[in-house]
């Protein structure tokens, strides 16, 4: 099976993103493990347009890798594949040092503890995280690794299904109505009716919005459209088409919704799910339009880069917080902090996937890689 070069370059664009976001996370108004002695409003503005579409990219990115791992395994690979890459360095990650040293880090710097990281090690098992405690049973930001294993396996069925049927006429029928002109935006409906379902539900799991800005169970829809879209062949070219016009829908919608939170337009706030989803869908079918139409290049760097994204999500956060605790009181402007913040963590992240992580077997088998 020929592989595709534009999801692999839209992993690594996706991770980039990431990237610079936790590094941003450390400048803007919300809360978060270690803040900056002078926030900004500005880099607020901006996390909250990239948080439209971020993690349901992944999710999108995540389902179409599924469907090509499923057509040439059996569900019970399948399985253990998810299992190895996923699960393995969610409980290194959660358990051995990356989370941990969050948790010790947001504690000193809000003023919770006091004292070494081995003093505060045994601590960590004290209670369970957001309830008072310290045991980040969800893993911080290794959240969507949890929740992408459990999304795999309650789709599996589905999804094994929709491989063995995707030749059947019914099949045929909802592909050749879906790549007519404009038909491709209808599949905002889904996740638009998931928010406004989610959103009366905010006070419970149901409509949680702590993992990425989403719901739990609208990621869930991400992820199944995502597998849908990898069905038939000719998404490619319908996506394609529709990328200019997906990418000025999307923008405008998203300048709307930066105008109504500026100026707090109660009558038409009411509406900022609605206009997110439908936000996150233009958004996303103009980054794959973009990248199946200009990134087919297959080079040696995209299999270095694409091999590294796992370990690099991995550690990523814990460097980004590490180095912001060191300059949280530096008495810089935010433009040259952030600079130092994100160039000292990347070279960091990318020193030790190298010499620590890809070179030795058992470090790769801990952080996912084959």
């Amino acid at each position: 099976m020929e592989r595709r070069c534009d999801i692999d370059w839209i992993r690594i664009f996706g991770m980039a993103t990431i990237f610079f976001y936790h590094c941003g996370r450390f400048f803007n108004l919300e809360d978060w493990h270690v803040k900056n002695n002078a926030l900004s409003p500005a880099i607020t503005i901006i996390l909250a347009v990239l948080g439209i579409w971020m993690m349901p990219l992944f999710f999108m990115i995540s389902a179409i890798s599924s469907y090509y791992s499923l057509t040439k395994r059996s569900p019970q690979q399948y399985i253990l594949e998810r299992f190895k890459r996923l699960i393995i360095p969610l409980m290194f990650g959660t358990l051995v040092i990356i989370v941990p040293v969050q948790v010790y880090i947001e504690r000193v710097s809000h003023g919770q503890f006091s004292g070494s990281f081995i003093d505060f090690y045994p601590h960590y098992f004290d209670g369970l995280y957001a309830f008072g405690g310290n045991f980040a049973w969800m893993g911080l930001h290794l959240w969507y690794l949890e929740f992408l294993f459990i999304f795999s396996m309650l789709t599996l069925p589905l999804f094994v299904i929709g491989i063995q049927k995707k030749s059947s006429r019914i099949f045929s029928h909802v592909y050749s109505f879906f790549t007519k002109p404009g038909a491709i935006f209808l599949l905002a409906m889904p996740l638009i009716l998931m928010e406004m379902f989610v959103g009366q539900y905010r006070d419970n799991i149901i409509g949680l919005q702590d993992f990425g800005g989403w719901s739990l169970l609208t990621y869930l829809v991400f992820f199944i459209t995502g597998f849908f879209l990898s069905l038939d062949p000719k998404f490619k070219d319908t996506i394609e088409k529709h990328r200019m016009p997906a990418l000025l829908i999307a923008a405008g919608i998203t300048l709307l919704k930066i105008v109504i939170d500026l100026y707090d337009f109660e009558s038409v706030g009411k509406y900022q799910d609605i206009l997110t989803a439908a936000a996150s869908w233009c958004w996303l079918l103009a980054i794959f339009g973009f990248g199946i139409r200009y990134l087919t290049l297959n080079h040696a760097i995209l299999k270095y880069a694409n091999e590294a994204v796992l370990p690099f999500y991995i550690i990523h956060q814990t460097v980004i917080v590490i180095f912001g605790f060191l300059i949280m009181d530096w008495e810089s402007g935010v433009l040259t902090k952030y600079t130092v913040l994100s160039l000292s963590s990347f070279l960091t992240i990318m020193l030790v996937y190298e010499f620590l992580i890809r070179r030795i077997k058992v470090m790769r088998l801990l952080f996912g890689m084959k």
